[in-house]
């Protein structure tokens, strides 16, 4: 089945959709308007729109311009906003990078996106990213002056740094902005009008199927369009506070979050931490109108022992029901439908209009198209399409989609007709509601997270104790999945889950380590089928049954 749903209009700013004219169309219309608030810093629109040419002409000064990879190393926050913006106005392709990453995996992201020009933070909640730099790129600690060169990560030119630094390679961003006073505005406005929405803007990775990344490449067109496409089915209004703890380097933070607050004249509020209590204090000092975030996020407000005692009338939406004012909670919440979406896409591409209670046939719907994007239902191995009704695997086409994966041909992504096969299994009603049935792959969904078992595995087994590695996800109420771990230890070798997950959670972000690890001292304990594979459905019943509570 292939869905074009015309009832549904596409709807698209007024403005050229490149980072410079948004910015300036926004701190025009909105200039006293606080676009971020962080602890003390609020900084309103033409504050950011004022620091993000000063940042930009510093980057020209420094050789920077159009198509300079840059890479965006920071915790949600003005920096992270006013970075993002001075680099995409020029013309630079940004990459968005995780802060939660370790060092092994910071290394691939900083060569695989051919990083040039790196912002990064020094520290934040107790990480050294300094430090973590020079793990990753050892000829830092012998560098003293001039670009670097060097053939572990030979693109990588500048580091530079927000806040102090007593590194000879690492750079002061306030001396950054000091370089740009010698690039007039006239040169600026020149290079802006050389941005184009159809330039690449930012490469987003996100996990897929393998352990290899995926930087999905998305472009200054999509990016700014799709946040104002969906609006038309979002409560987002001029004024509006936000709260969310959604990161900024995913694409839930910056389409879902950032562009489309920017498109309201809204207001972003973020704190350094989760935290119930402080977040709540937050929440009720901003006197926030929405609040967006995750399942088990929410249950952690409700459940802090003040919450009762707390002023949130003045939050009027978002996600967490149990913030929501009574007139506005779902008696079912079943009735409340889903969306599906995710990097490649830059979010939703199927969703409802907000608030809408779902009719009795529609329980377990994921919305339909959004206006613009085009589906279809397919047979997963012969790539035929599929009747109504009929499970597959959901294509999508359209300008939301990304241009491609940084460094892999165009025909390895796409069929020949366009398409992009999503790995999601489901299928389409007769009325063009979407029921998703789930990941045809085995990538782990857990707290809004993507986990890649096979990143996970490969870390477990360099253990000198294991033999093998089996990771899988098992259901969670609040969390979605949980990232288990079945081990076979070598014969005669001793291993304790807790020393295993340790290892994990010093090699990959925190979020990746397992929670639950089951050990076997002979592999043929575990469930095989008849080819010799791993039978991985039996080991997740496994995992599951004997995981605690």
């Amino acid at each position: 089945m292939t869905t074009e749903h015309t009832e549904r209009e596409v709807f698209f700013p007024p403005h050229q959709p490149t980072a410079g004219v948004f910015i300036n169309h926004r701190a025009a219309e909105h200039p006293d308007t606080p676009l971020v608030v962080l602890g003390d810093r609020r900084v309103t629109y033409e504050e950011v729109n004022i620091q993000s040419r000063s940042l930009a002409r510093g980057l020209l000064a420094n050789g920077a311009g159009k198509g300079t990879r840059v890479g965006l190393l920071a915790p949600n926050g003005p920096d992270w906003i006013i970075g993002w913006l001075a680099a995409t106005r020029i013309g630079a392709l940004v990459t968005l990078i995780n802060t939660y990453q370790k060092p092994r995996e910071l290394d691939r992201t900083l060569r695989h996106a051919d990083v040039q020009v790196l912002l990064t933070v020094g520290q934040h909640l107790g990480h050294d990213y300094l430090e973590r730099l020079e793990t990753v790129v050892p000829a830092l600690t012998t560098h003293s002056n001039g670009p670097l060169l060097t053939p572990s990560h030979p693109f990588l030119r500048e580091i530079w740094v927000w806040g102090d630094t007593n590194r000879a390679w690492a750079k002061s961003i306030d001396q950054l902005a000091d370089d740009g006073r010698a690039i007039d505005d006239e040169l600026l406005t020149a290079v802006e009008a050389e941005v184009t929405p159809a330039d690449p803007m930012v490469i987003v990775y996100s996990s897929g199927s393998t352990a290899d990344p995926k930087g999905v490449i998305h472009s200054h067109g999509a990016v700014i369009r799709h946040a104002h496409n969906l609006s038309q089915f979002r409560d987002m209004r001029a004024g509006d506070v936000i709260y969310t703890p959604m990161p900024l380097f995913w694409i839930g933070g910056l389409s879902y979050m950032l562009v489309a607050t920017m498109h309201a004249g809204a207001t972003l509020v973020f704190d350094e931490q989760f935290e119930p209590g402080a977040t709540l204090d937050l929440i009720e000092r901003e006197r926030c109108t929405q609040v967006i975030g995750w399942v088990h996020m929410g249950k952690a407000l409700a459940e802090h022992p003040s919450f009762d005692d707390r002023d949130l009338s003045s939050i009027r939406g978002g996600t967490i029901e149990a913030l929501l004012p009574e007139n506005r909670r779902r008696i079912d919440p079943t009735r409340r439908p889903n969306a599906l979406g995710m990097t490649e896409s830059l979010g939703p591409h199927t969703l409802e209009l907000e608030g809408t209670e779902l009719p009795e046939d529609k329980l377990g719907s994921f919305g339909r198209p959004v206006p613009g994007v085009e589906h279809r239902i397919v047979d997963p191995v012969t790539g035929e399409d599929l009747e109504d009704g009929v499970l597959g695997e959901v294509q999508v086409r359209g300008y939301s989609v990304m241009q491609g994966l940084y460094k892999r041909e165009r025909e390895d992504t796409f069929t020949t007709d366009g398409w992009y096969s999503t790995g999601d299994g489901g299928w389409f009603d007769e009325d063009g509601h979407l029921f998703f049935k789930g990941r045809l792959g085995d990538q782990i969904k857990s707290s809004g997270m993507n986990i890649t078992p096979r990143e996970v595995e490969m870390v477990l087994e360099e253990d000198g104790a294991v033999l093998h590695a089996f990771v899988v996800g098992i259901n969670h109420a609040e969390r979605g999945q949980d990232v288990a771990a079945a081990v076979v230890l070598r014969p005669g070798a001793h291993a304790e889950a807790e020393e295993l997950r340790a290892t994990v959670k010093s090699e990959l972000s925190s979020y990746k380590t397992p929670r639950h690890v089951m050990l076997f001292a002979d592999q043929q304990d575990l469930p095989w089928l008849e080819s010799g594979k791993i039978d991985r459905r039996a080991v997740q019943r496994l995992l599951a049954e004997h995981a605690p509570d």
